[in-house]
């Protein structure tokens, strides 16, 4: 199944120019494994999560795709705190890493306790585009 996409200016009258309505160029983490993985590999801690990241392999998954995993311990507070915390967390991936991430790569984002669920939106975004400059080797 293929996700739905949003109206673009031209192919109706009335159409503007949006985004697609979904994300198609990142991939979920779902085997404990890649978890693992990334967590041996780079990080980088903000105030509001911490990112861990990691080149694929040649030939291991989808060479061009890029993979998101979301995670919240129980530091992070009851089952609505954390539900919360990983909305945020999904909601700035799927705002950043289009444009910021590196095909190739799999990150993990790890919410943090009390800070997650209430840091400032625009704040976290900034965040994790300066965290994926320092993993990248350019920082700013």
């Amino acid at each position: 199944m293929t996700p739905p996409e949003a109206d673009v200016a031209g192919t109706r009258p009335n159409a503007t120019t949006r985004p697609p309505a979904v994300s198609v160029c990142l991939t979920t983490l779902t085997k404990r494994a890649d978890f693992l993985r990334a967590a041996r590999a780079k990080r980088q801690a903000s105030k509001g999560f911490v990112l861990q990241a990691r080149k694929r392999a040649p030939g291991e998954g989808e060479s061009g795709a890029i993979r998101i995993g979301y995670t919240c311990s129980k530091k992070v507070g009851n089952a609505v705190a954390r539900n919360r915390a990983k909305r945020r967390l999904r909601a700035i991936a799927r705002a950043v890493l289009p444009t910021d991430g590196q095909p190739g790569w799999d990150y993990v984002v790890i919410g943090r306790a009390e800070t997650t669920a209430s840091h400032p939106y625009l704040d976290m975004e900034r965040d994790l585009k300066r965290a994926l400059q320092k993993i990248h080797g350019n920082p700013t």
